[in-house]
Parts: structure tokens; sequence; C-alpha cells
């Protein structure tokens, strides 16, 4: 008995908030009417956008409720309204989510009576039940249906608040949109750096060899000495533009990944990088290994994330763990420098230690692109986390 007293008044605190939502749709109809009103007449079009962001908030306020009650999350799938006032007014109006909304509201006035059924349950839950369970013994009869009550309000809700199959595929179709010009935008910095490296190192060099390879020609016969010595410059010209191009090449794809594999690869970050780094791999080194823009996209994040940590962070200890994941590759670095980094994908914005840099941007492209996900954690003090989700088929 005490166990059902104990859930019908979990239930009856989730039926309470609902009554408190349902008492705020009903006042916020009359905001709805003025401003359908004042959008058909033109005067208060600019109405309509701020309007449906109110349901929009209403209805998420209704899913963290519903999400409380059962555990389960209800995703949000909405356009985002922006732009001036007949843009915002077409999103809303072709969004699926605000027709979705809309259906929920209108059911909710409905059944958000639901509430005030549990109030005459509680008298007579407390006599049948304590004479049903104290004298027979059997399971209380009343006071259990203040719970199916809250079942019932939070059932039909995630029914109608969940987004629309349209609803999902116009929002995913946004997603790779965003990530398609985010990815192109990378690759196009990606090949002006290559070429940068290229004009501005290798090929100066390269007509540095060039010319002394010339003007050791001309000096042969009348002064071998100052050829030998032209040709000593020359080659190292070439062993310099040699190792350049090497670096151009790491840029691209890292070789030491093809050799050593993504496990061997991030071994060699680590005692590259300045900072006392525990690499720990799990599951990786047996079984296939991952896609090769999986292994490039890890890697480099690796490096991105060691090189801000060991220039910004303030610390020499650093932490990288990779490992085999059913649905893809899970990598997570870890500093215990001073934190405080910004999660921002502005690219004048802060690097990942919250110094200045684009380094989580490009990291943010890389992983986006493989429809991957990049979260950071880093408060004030520390420590600074950075974990990456990349999908692949193994």
């Amino acid at each position: 008995m005490g166990q059902t007293v104990r859930q019908a008044a979990r239930a009856t605190v989730q039926l309470a908030k609902t009554a408190v939502l349902t008492f705020g749709t009903y006042l916020f109809i009359t905001v709805l009417l003025i401003a359908a009103v004042g959008t058909v007449v033109v005067v208060g079009a600019g109405l309509l956008p701020e309007t449906v962001l109110l349901i929009r908030r209403i209805a998420g306020a209704k899913r963290r409720q519903v999400a409380g009650w059962t555990g389960r999350e209800i995703p949000e799938a909405y356009q985002p309204v922006t732009g001036p006032l007949r843009e915002r007014l077409r999103t809303v109006i072709h969004d699926p989510g605000t027709f979705a909304d809309l259906r929920w509201m209108v059911a909710h006035y409905a059944y958000g009576c639901l509430p005030y059924l549990a109030l005459p349950l509680w008298p007579l839950g407390l006599v049948v039940d304590g004479v049903w369970c104290g004298l027979l013994r059997r399971p209380a009869l009343v006071l259990p249906l203040i719970t199916r009550l809250a079942d019932l309000d939070a059932t039909w809700s995630e029914a109608l608040l969940k987004p629309s199959p349209k609803a999902q595929l116009t929002e995913r179709v946004e997603e790779l949109t965003a990530t398609r010009a985010g990815a192109i935008a990378a690759h196009e910095a990606e090949l002006r750096r290559i070429e940068r490296d290229l004009h501005d190192g290798t090929q100066a060099r390269l007509v540095s060899l060039s010319m002394r390879v010339g003007l050791a020609k001309r000096a042969y016969d009348h002064d071998p000495d100052a050829a030998r010595k032209l040709l000593d410059d020359a080659q190292e010209q070439a062993e310099e533009a040699l190792t350049e191009l090497r670096h151009v090449v790491r840029g691209i794809h890292p070789p030491i990944l093809t050799d050593r594999g993504l496990a061997g690869a991030v071994r060699a970050l680590a005692s590259s990088s300045g900072l006392d780094v525990v690499v720990r791999v799990d599951d990786l080194e047996e079984g296939p290994r991952a896609p090769a823009a999986v292994e490039a996209a890890a890697y480099f994040v690796v490096a991105e994330a060691l090189t801000n940590a060991a220039r910004h962070s303030g610390t020499d200890r650093a932490e990288v763990r990779i490992a085999r994941r059913p649905a893809g590759l899970r990598v997570l670095v870890r500093d215990e420098g001073r934190g405080g980094a910004e999660d921002t994908t502005r690219p004048a914005a802060g690097s990942t230690s919250g110094t200045g840099g684009s380094g989580l941007l490009g990291m943010r492209r890389r992983v986006a692109a493989l429809d991957g996900t990049l979260t950071l954690t880093s408060p004030r003090g520390g420590p600074t986390v950075i974990e990456v989700e990349l999908p692949c088929v193994w």
C-alpha cells in the first residue's frame, strides 16, 4: 500500500504540472487568435513568427515534462526562424513542426482535463484501497488509476509531439546541406593551404635549386671549386624541398597512418607532442581497420587537440583514448589544463583551449563531413575534454 501511495503521489505531481501547462495553453489561445486575425489583415503579420516561437517553447516544455516521466526524450525538428519578415513568415507557414505543435495544442485542450480527474480519486482511493488492501490483502484498485492517467497523458503527448517523417527528413536535408557546405569550405581551405605551402616553400626552393645548378654548369669549366660549392648548395636545397614536400603530403593524408595504422600514428603523435600523454587503445588493433577517411579524421582531431593543449592549456599532461564501437569509432582527448574553452564554430572564435584560432572549427568540419559528432567540455579550471564519435561500418 505504501508503494502504491508513493507512486500515486508522484503521478499526481506529474498531473499537476500538466494542469498548469494546460491552463497556460488555454490562456494562449487568445494570443494565437490575435496573431491569426492580425495576419489576415496584414497589419499584424509580424506577430505570427513570434507566436509560433512561443508555441515551440510551450511544446518544448511539454516534451521535457513527458521525458521526465517516461525517461524517453522526444526529439525536436524545427526549421530556424531567421531573416527578414517575409522569409520568417514563409518558414513558419511551411514548417511541418508548426502544424504538429498546433495539432498537439488543439488535442491538449481536450485531454488536458485528465489531471482534474485525479482529484476525486485520492479520497476514494484512500478509503477503498485502504479497506481492500488492509482487510483482504489485495492489490490497490483506485490509486493506480492516477498513475494510468499520467501515463495516458504522456503517451498521447509523445505521439502528437514526435516529429513527423517529413519534418525529420527536412531537418536531415538541412543538416546535410550545412555539413556539405562546411566540408566544401574545409576542402577549399585545405587546397589554399597546400597551394600556399607549395608556392612559398617548395616552389621557391626548387627555383633556387635550378638557379644554382645553372650557375654551377657555367662555372664548371673555369672555376671548379665554385661550381662544387654551388652543387653542394643545390643538394641542400633539394633535401629541404623534399622535406617540405613530405610535410605537405602529411597534411593531405599522413603516410604513417598507412604504415602503422591509427593506433601507431596516434602514439607517434603523443611522443612528439611535448606532453606527457597516456594513450589507451581499446579493441582497435584487432579486427578490420576503419575506413581511411575515418582514420584520417580521428588522426587530425588528436593532432589538433594535442597541439592546442601544448600551446594553451598550461599543463604537461594529457590523455588520448580511442575505442572501437559497434557503430563506429570513439576518440577522446583530455588535458588537465586551465580549461575555459569556448564551444563555438565561428572561424574567428577561440580554439579548443580558449585562446583564439580556428582549431575547433576545423575539427568540427572534418567530423561533420563524416556525419560524426564532436562534444567539447571545458569548465573553468579544467579539464578540457574533446569527445568525437565517427560512424563507420567495420
